[in-house]
């Protein structure tokens, strides 16, 4: 009889934990993708890759296949158009296909998906160099085309930015994203850290993605008064965000914690039944 009451007691004193532990399996495992959905291969692919392509052309898959947009799972036609899944139509203008744009008509592509950059750009110095005469960075000078890596302020090197102009200029404004910048790096690391340990963070997530494009999309006015005037907004927000995550770790400790405690305590019940069970048969 005592030992179907200690089992009683385990199962009451652990029924919210496992509870905590169903819900985290159902939204981390059961409600979404394990991994997110891979992009599918698509003729696109197919012949870039084939032997009947010209070499200079046959890199631009495996590029892609290596980028920020693959793992984010933009594929070819997302920006070129066509028709992924047929070869005779894959390259078709009434299937909406657009080839390598002209050098002026860069921005316009890449803003198809970038509105917010696009606004920026065309009212920056560097957008109104490209307007005026043809010569100014479009997007491809800073990003490249096809092996696009995740944004960073490490593109504003002395090597990239001094092809144009000297570095100075563009050193000011690294210096003026470098705190909100940092802060998105920290957030960043602290939410990986979180989901390793089995927290559901997505709503997190979403407020820094959309903090970290708008900023992001700032920056590319390429003014950097203005920067420096909109770093305290952008710094409180993610401060709400960090409050949040600190939050979360706290709870994520106190459960530990007691979840320790809890064990500590079986244990401590375990031997005070032995002791009582010896002493009762002797």
């Amino acid at each position: 009889m005592r030992y179907i009451l200690l089992l009683a007691a385990i199962h009451i004193l652990s029924s919210p934990a496992l509870a905590d532990f169903r819900e985290v399996f159902e939204r981390e495992f059961l409600l979404k993708p394990w991994a997110g959905a891979e992009v599918e291969e698509s003729v696109c692919v197919e012949c870039h890759t084939s032997e009947i392509m010209k070499p200079e052309y046959r890199h631009v898959a495996e590029e892609w296949k290596l980028s920020w947009h693959y793992q984010n799972r933009v594929s070819c036609h997302d920006c070129h158009g066509g028709d992924p899944e047929d070869a005779a139509m894959s390259m078709s203008p009434q299937r909406g296909f657009l080839g390598t744009p002209g050098y002026t008509a860069v921005p316009e592509f890449c803003g198809k998906c970038h509105v917010g950059i696009l606004r920026n750009y065309l009212e920056s110095g560097h957008g109104k160099a490209l307007k005026a005469g043809k010569r100014g960075p479009n997007c491809v000078t800073c990003h490249g085309s096809h092996g696009i890596s995740k944004a960073s302020i490490e593109i504003i090197n002395d090597r990239l930015c001094s092809r144009c102009h000297s570095y100075e200029r563009a050193k000011s404004m690294k210096q003026a994203l470098f705190l909100v910048e940092k802060k998105i790096e920290n957030i960043e690391k602290d939410l990986e850290d979180l989901r390793a340990s089995g927290v559901y963070t997505e709503d997190e997530r979403k407020a820094l993605f959309r903090t970290h494009a708008e900023f992001r999309a700032l920056f590319h006015t390429i003014d950097v008064s203005l920067v420096k005037n909109r770093t305290d907004e952008f710094t409180k927000k993610l401060d709400v965000i960090q409050e949040r995550i600190e939050e979360t770790s706290s709870e994520l400790a106190f459960r530990r914690n007691f979840s320790a405690f809890i064990m500590l305590l079986f244990a401590g019940m375990a031997v005070v039944v032995f002791l009582l069970s010896k002493t009762y048969m002797d």
